[in-house]
């Protein structure tokens, strides 16, 4: 893969990870004050779950990303035997 692509995977990633990141505070927020007003928090809890399990999974691909892009900008070795 090239850099530029492997970069912008790694900018989508960081995008996504905010994203996720906001979308999971605003729904622990919901199922607070759900349950705070004694309603039922049940859909938002399960709601809640799956932008966790979204954001774990967009984290993952973070990670590999960064991986790649260490990868491709680490020096290459010399070997100079002079």
């Amino acid at each position: 893969m090239n850099r530029a692509l492997i970069l912008n995977h790694l900018r989508l990633s960081q995008k996504h990870v905010a994203r996720s990141e906001q979308q999971v505070a605003r729904q622990r927020e919901i199922v607070a004050n759900l349950e705070h007003a004694g309603c039922d928090a049940t859909v938002a809890k399960q709601l809640l779950a799956s932008f966790e399990e979204a954001l774990d999974l967009q984290a993952t691909t973070l990670d590999r990303c960064r991986q790649e892009w260490q990868e491709i900008t680490r020096p290459i070795p010399r070997w100079d035997t002079a």
